[in-house]
């Protein structure tokens, strides 16, 4: 599974630095959205999830994956997000103690609308009957 640049068959795993660089970074830009009013019309109204932040081996650079909470459209706010990057990343850089404040790249999130998918299909009952075993066995005693 390559989904949001996952390691690949081969690839190096994220270190721990750069793990705990991205929970920093995610932290901090939670804040910040929160205490923020950002004056792009596909932000208004909208309240901002920050789901993963990963951070690059060299920690100059960090992809942050986002989804508006609740409904909305997702490439527009990160794309909104975009827009805001500079004045977001000015607004880390004094939030975090970092030797350099990353440059950041918003990513629509759709892991939830996946996971909203899985849950609909495990609930189908042709599907409930193969994962639950004492369904079928009360099917053939009719």
């Amino acid at each position: 599974m390559t989904r949001h640049g996952s390691p690949q068959a081969g690839a190096k795993m994220p270190s721990q630095r750069q793990l705990r660089a991205g929970e920093l970074v995610r932290h901090a830009l939670v804040d910040i959205l929160r205490r923020e009013e950002l004056r792009d019309d596909a932000l208004h109204g909208v309240d901002v999830t920050v789901t993963e932040v990963r951070a690059s081996p060299d920690l100059k650079t960090a992809r942050v994956f986002v989804a508006p909470l609740g409904h909305g459209d997702r490439e527009a706010v990160a794309a909104a997000l975009n827009r805001a990057a500079g004045f977001l990343r000015g607004k880390l850089g004094r939030a975090i103690e970092m030797k350099f404040t990353p440059e950041l790249r918003f990513i629509a999130d759709d892991r939830f609308d996946q996971a909203s998918r899985i849950d609909e299909i495990l609930a189908r009952p042709n599907v409930k009957r193969d994962l639950d075993p004492g369904l079928a066995d009360d099917e053939d005693e009719d």
